[in-house]
């Protein structure tokens, strides 16, 4: 555990037996990572350039663009809650650097000697963009205290600058929700009434054409799920409704909010960890940013308890972990910096979207969210197996360990550089997809792949290509894909239909290869554990050859020198189709019984039957179609 680089109060294990945080330790961390950040502000403020990573792809200039708009957010929370108290006199700055920021915005995003402190125009820029819907919330959050006193000229020039925002999004996905943002506040603001009230309802209309139900979003056209459900698709409508006191839409959005926290109050582990599952993970407790929104507007299945587990959790669990660094910086990672986990999007300033989970600090010190005692999380009170409705997504989780793990029959990676967070089978709180450490790649098999079934083409594993959920049922989902060849192109002919059941912390994983020929070999792989991690294990069943072969499988988020199992067996000539499966755990419980106690299996014409080692039994329609 790695303490925090500024003084925190003491636990408070009356209030808060599980975290020991309250109000005030998040106060303090607010406090410390501003001032730490504040530090690299250049002279008039306008950017903030932080050390720590290489540049984003955008440039410099949008880096420290970035530091300023991420940061403002956070210290917006901060002083709106405290209702304008501002002793570390935050928005003096803030209020500088809107000044010299858009005294002259320029084309790019390089930094220069020319005009060194002003932002990119969004017209040049699309990551001006994201940063432009932080920007307007914090001044939105903060308008008595900062816009209200700011000189005439000077918010002139920063409605201009945002007024860009107004139109089409340049991405096709929750970045429609910017231009929300914007519009509320210059709405709010009495500028540009109409357009902005048209960059609402747009935004609004074309989120609502990604609504799978459930509280589930897509993230633009496709089949994304992940952590940008509750940090964006949810956080941004709903904030703005409450901001405006816009009744209807808190009613509308917020029963899907509702809907939605019921499902991600599972995604936890009991240590604090959310699911670390999707893109731009280094954003951390940003994930903690939905729970709070519920509890800011009334639309949350969550006890008050129960939100402050969650949230206070997840903060405390970065917190002790590394995550800060030690001049106070949050660091582009999970835990300490991690280069495999970011994004050519992420520059050094990209881990201050976690500003986010610090929405709660908008609701006074009496609410109850924070004068409640802590309650239990869902994963520490019962053995959990549920279908995240339309997602294709199946969470696992077991109070014995409170460790939470989530089984992907539904959500595709939309860029084969994203896939190690979307194209998995298996993600959990203790674990994550590995890499092949640099060193290493020479001499190892750099194509390993964790919680992956592949066809050996040539003797290069396939990748999983767009996943097509099949169907779900209680404690189990299935799925369908085209394996796709290491140039990215389909296999020709070949179809793989996969099927995920468990029960307590046993899981069947069952394949079935149509289409493909007669001897080509597979590959079953588990989970990537480190040394210091949770216990995994993987035993064949039906189709694989021999017992697994535990191999390096590199570094993940959670630690360097992971290992995983591996099966392997070979495509038959059975006219059906080859039905490969394989019985896997993973736990934090000490001394498990082996795999091969955990479940008996029968196969019969086009099902499955599961015997569970505590008698239990289940079975599924197999293959589903």
């Amino acid at each position: 555990m790695a303490p925090l680089p500024f003084p925190l109060p003491a636990d408070d294990r009356g209030l808060s037996p599980y975290t020991g945080w309250t109000r005030a330790h998040w106060e303090a961390t607010a406090d410390g990572l501003l001032q730490a950040a504040l530090a690299h502000a250049t002279p008039r403020h306008g950017l903030l350039l932080l050390p720590g990573g290489r540049p984003s792809f955008s440039g410099t200039r949008s880096d420290g663009l970035e530091g300023f708009a991420r940061t403002f957010l956070l210290a917006a929370f901060r002083i709106a809650g405290a209702d304008g108290h501002d002793p570390h006199g935050f928005l003096d700055r803030y209020a500088q650097g809107l000044a010299a920021g858009t005294e002259s915005p320029v084309p790019d995003g390089q930094l220069t000697a020319e005009h060194p402190e002003s932002w990119p125009r969004l017209d040049a820029v699309n990551q001006a963009h994201v940063e432009a819907a932080s920007i307007a919330l914090g001044l939105r959050l903060t308008r008595r205290w900062l816009w209200d006193g700011l000189d005439e000229k000077v918010r002139e020039r920063v409605a201009d600058w945002l007024r860009p925002a107004l139109g089409p999004s340049p991405m096709d996905n929750n970045w429609w929700l910017f231009g929300l943002t914007v519009g509320g506040f210059l709405a709010s603001a009495g500028i540009e009434t109409d357009r902005s009230r048209t960059a609402i309802d747009r935004a609004l209309a074309r989120i609502d054409e990604w609504y799978q139900g459930d509280g589930w979003y897509s993230d633009g056209p496709n089949r994304s799920f992940d952590h940008y459900n509750g940090w964006a698709l949810h956080f941004y409508p709903m904030l703005h409704a409450h901001l405006a006191d816009d009744r209807a839409l808190l009613a509308s959005y917020g029963a899907r909010l509702r809907d939605h926290l019921t499902h991600a109050a599972r995604l936890f582990d009991t240590n604090g960890a959310p699911l670390p599952f999707g893109r731009s993970l280094t954003y951390r407790f940003a994930a903690a940013a939905a729970p709070w929104i519920g509890a800011l507007t009334g639309h949350t299945p969550l006890t008050p308890g129960t939100t402050r587990r969650i949230t206070s959790g997840a903060l405390r669990h970065f917190a002790d972990r590394g995550a800060v660094s030690s001049e106070g910086l949050l660091t582009l990672g999970w835990y300490g910096p991690y280069p495999p986990l970011i994004q050519m999007y992420s520059g050094p300033a990209s881990p201050y979207w976690a500003s986010k989970g610090f929405a709660g600090l908008l609701l006074p010190a009496d609410h109850p969210v924070w004068t409640a005692t802590e309650e239990p999380l869902p994963a520490e009170t019962a053995d959990l197996a549920l279908p995240l409705g339309p997602t294709g997504l199946l969470v696992q989780s077991t109070a014995a360990d409170g460790l939470v793990r989530l089984h992907n029959h539904g959500s595709s990676a939309l860029h084969p550089t994203f896939a190690p967070y979307y194209a998995r089978f298996a993600y959990s709180t203790r674990t994550g997809p590995a890499h092949p450490e640099p060193a290493d790649d020479a001499g190892s098999d750099a194509q390993l792949t964790d919680n992956h079934f592949a066809l050996l083409a040539d003797g290069r594993p396939t990748r999983r290509g767009p996943v097509t959920p099949s169907g779900h049922g209680p404690g189990w989902a299935a799925s369908s894909h085209t394996p796709h060849q290491a140039d990215d192109t389909p296999l020709p002919g070949v179809q793989v239909h996969s099927a995920t059941l468990v029960h307590g912390r046993a899981e069947l994983r069952a394949h079935l290869v149509t289409g493909a020929e007669p001897g080509t070999r597979v590959r079953q792989t588990g989970w990537a554990v480190t040394a210091e991690g949770p216990s995994a294990q993987l035993h064949p069943v039906q189709g694989y050859e021999g017992p697994p072969q535990d191999v390096p499988a590199g570094s993940t988020l959670i630690g360097p020198d992971a290992r995983t199992a591996v099966l392997e067996g070979a495509v038959t000539d059975a006219p059906e189709g080859t039905l490969f499966h394989a019985l896997a755990s993973l736990t934090a419980v000490p001394g498990p019984a082996p795999a091969d106690t955990l479940a008996t299996v029968r196969v019969t014409p086009g099902r499955l039957h599961v015997t569970w080692a505590d008698g239990e039994t289940g079975e599924i329609p197999f293959p589903v179609r």
